[in-house]
């Protein structure tokens, strides 16, 4: 009865370990991703607003990294800020990239998958993709949103 005990707890343990892994993996090839953003000076009607959405699809400076399709920038239902990359992971190609909508909701006209950004998740509520959209990290620091990889 011992030796069972033993190995149903050192299942369990080997399955956390398993199951804690950070690394987030998404069809979409990894690019450089680089965009920061002054949300006074640059963008001031985004800041404090909720359900709304920036896309940038070309660089503005040199030191500016669009990912693999571009970026999607949202201030999510909760106020946060979130960001996608606007290549739809089901078509996996540069140029096919969702679209965002007011309401809560990226789509991609290729496949008709529609995937819900307003709290940041980016996961397919309809359409044939299974995997979210690739995200990307946000750090707000006074004025300026810093978006990277």
């Amino acid at each position: 009865m011992k030796p069972l005990k033993f190995y149903l707890i050192a299942g369990i343990v080997a399955l956390q370990l398993i199951s804690c892994d950070d690394t987030y993996h998404s069809s979409i090839p990894d690019f450089p991703v680089q965009l920061d953003l002054n949300l006074t000076a640059s963008y001031p009607t985004f800041r404090n607003s909720y359900n709304k959405y920036m896309v940038f699809q070309t660089k503005r400076y040199e030191t500016d990294y669009l990912g693999y399709g571009g970026i999607l920038v949202y201030t999510g239902l909760d106020g946060g800020y979130y960001a996608f990359d606007l290549s739809c992971p089901y078509e996996h190609k540069q140029t096919t990239r969702v679209k965002p909508n007011d309401k809560a909701q990226a789509i991609c006209d290729s496949c008709g998958t529609v995937f819900n950004i307003g709290y940041g998740i980016g996961d397919p509520s309809s359409g044939p993709a299974k995997e979210t959209l690739r995200r990307y990290k946000t750090n707000l620091s006074g004025d300026i949103l810093y978006i990277s990889r």
